[in-house]
């Protein structure tokens, strides 16, 4: 197996670090990329007021995911007390991966300065060395000349250079002060910039509360596993269309949809803990169906960190279960969340297109489908009293 070693403050990983490793993972057809936030690096102190080391573990993972489902964030260094050095992080990588072959990657940089590095030696034993200019600009006079150097003095070293043409090019220091100044979110990954946001780094001062909605966007986003974001947009999507058709209020539609699934990726542990936080009830069958705690665990977060409207928390709460009686707002979620573009199942088609005739009979389809697909399931008694209530019994 060939794996990638990338290392780097990423204070903060944006879209230049994002793109070197998608190049240089796929010209090195590695199957495995490690990311690894750095500790203490013996290169230079992070400024003041830089995010701790956990805020910097979550916004490398939320960046790691952007490029698919094959890289790996180790928070390995971010647990050392001491100054981290990259020959002891390989030496410890190579007992994991005895058998494997080692990249390390890095960019312009730190490759014309990696013969002063702490035991060179040991890092060309260990790995082969991809280095990556961030520029169009022609790099290969410099690699050439550093190329050389190093083969002539670690004849053992292994050596692959390439400049990624149309790549961001953005210091972290003229990022951070961009951020600042309440620019530079174009030059992060959506959820990256969403969580700098929520926690307030980088001197940032969003109003959560009353976010508009293009920055509600990203922040909702940072609450996700990457898999779940093509499903949340594509609920914006659907619930501005049936929101449009049927007279609702588009933008209360739009909150909702992006904030439904904020604590979807919590564990069983978590949604209790935080359900006890926010005071909210749980039934029995709720507790024992771990899918169904997000929506009312979501719709206590939405409430007390972005201060949603009654209608907006109401429709996240039952966007799961249903239940008798709905709002239109209520209606327009939860069959929105179930027919969204990315949706594939028997008979959704269908169900969009009784939705766009009868919101009414579409929510009872949806029911009805629902019930079926539980089979043998204990189904909440909201999901059968919205049924009933709508075929009027």
């Amino acid at each position: 197996m060939k794996i990638g070693v990338y290392g780097g403050a990423f204070n903060p990983p944006h879209l230049g670090h994002i793109a070197a490793a998608q190049a240089v993972f796929a010209l090195l057809k590695l199957d495995k990329l490690l990311l690894i936030p750095t500790g203490h690096p013996p290169h230079k102190r992070f400024p003041p007021e830089s995010p701790t080391p956990e805020q910097r573990l979550e916004l490398s993972r939320l960046a790691a995911e952007q490029t698919g489902d094959s890289v790996e964030v180790l928070d390995l260094e971010l647990r050392q007390s001491g100054t981290s050095y990259t020959a002891e992080t390989l030496t410890y990588l190579r007992s994991l991966y005895p058998e494997d072959e080692l990249w390390l990657l890095m960019g312009t940089d730190m490759f014309l300065t990696l013969h002063a590095w702490r035991e060179p030696q040991e890092i060309f034993n260990q790995a082969g060395i991809a280095a990556f200019g961030r520029t169009e600009a022609d790099c290969e006079s410099l690699f050439s000349v550093q190329r050389a150097y190093l083969y002539q003095h670690y004849p053992q070293a292994r050596i692959f250079t390439l400049t990624i043409p149309g790549v961001v090019d953005v210091s972290s220091t003229e990022l951070r002060r961009q951020l600042a100044e309440g620019k530079g979110g174009n030059l992060l990954a959506p959820a990256v910039y969403g969580y700098i946001l929520r926690e307030g780094l980088y001197g940032t001062t969003a109003d959560l509360k009353h976010l508009p909605l293009e920055l509600l966007r990203p922040v909702a986003l940072s609450f996700l596993d990457h898999r779940r974001i093509p499903h949340v947009l594509g609920t914006e999507q659907e619930a501005i269309r049936l929101a449009m058709r049927w007279g609702g209020d588009v933008e209360q539609a739009r909150r909702a949809a992006l904030l439904h699934d904020c604590t979807k990726r919590l564990s069983p542990e978590e949604h209790f803990a935080l359900a006890e936080r926010y005071r909210t009830n749980l039934d029995s069958l709720e507790r024992q169906a771990p899918k169904l705690l997000h929506a009312k665990t979501g719709a206590a977060l939405a409430e007390a960190l972005f201060g949603t409207e009654d209608a907006v928390t109401s429709a996240i709460r039952w966007h799961t279960t249903g239940r008798a009686h709905m709002t239109l707002l209520e209606k327009i979620i939860y069959l929105a969340d179930y027919t969204e573009p990315n949706r594939n199942f028997p008979g959704v088609d269908r169900l969009r297109q009784v939705c766009q005739e009868n919101l009414d009979a579409g929510m009872l389809l949806g029911l009805e489908m629902t019930i079926r697909e539980m089979g043998g399931a204990p189904i909440h008694p909201n999901t059968l009293e919205a049924r009933d209530a709508l075929k009027g019994n």
